[in-house]
């Protein structure tokens, strides 16, 4: 399934929040971890006209600037959160693929370090903080805009599992 054809019913509770920052703190981690041992060739490979596994990677990395924009938006009291650039420009236009995949990943694992510590600004109470989500069109509190990250991390994970099998 295309990740923008998704639809979220957001009912965690925000006594979860903790365990959803968690999931978030441990992205770099398990990508780490997937990709150890990978060569260059595996890594770069493009399936038909989808992204390579670096190409997933750097996307990760790219889209946390809109993560912490967002997080930005809910401290400012913004009633609506600040789109993203559906048609993923940045990661076309950027050629993860001529950079270190050590590189891609220590870039993700410094963003995300710093996102986390941008979430826990926030205590359980203010874990309820909502906005409109423009493209949901739904109402998306702190809590939602975490556990929508966490599965935004996991359907690329996926992704790169589907191209390594493929690739093997």
């Amino acid at each position: 399934m295309l990740w923008i054809n998704r639809q979220f019913d957001f009912v965690l509770p925000v006594e979860m929040y903790p365990n959803v920052i968690e999931r978030l703190h441990g992205t770099p981690a398990r990508l780490e971890e997937k990709l150890a041992g990978l060569t260059h060739e595996v890594l770069i490979h493009k399936p038909g006209d989808k992204w390579s596994v670096q190409e997933q990677v750097g996307h990760l990395s790219d889209v946390e600037e809109l993560w912490h924009g967002r997080i930005d938006d809910y401290l400012n009291g913004l009633k609506e959160l600040r789109p993203a650039d559906i048609t993923n420009r940045v990661t076309s236009h950027k050629n993860h693929n001529a950079d270190s995949i050590a590189n891609l990943l220590r870039s993700f694992r410094s963003s995300r370090k710093k996102l986390v510590e941008q979430f826990k600004q926030f205590d359980i109470q203010r874990a309820g903080l909502s906005a409109l989500h423009p493209r949901l069109n739904n109402p998306m509190r702190v809590i939602d805009l975490a556990f929508f990250i966490a599965e935004h991390d996991d359907h690329h994970l996926v992704k790169i599992g589907e191209i390594m099998k493929a690739g093997t």
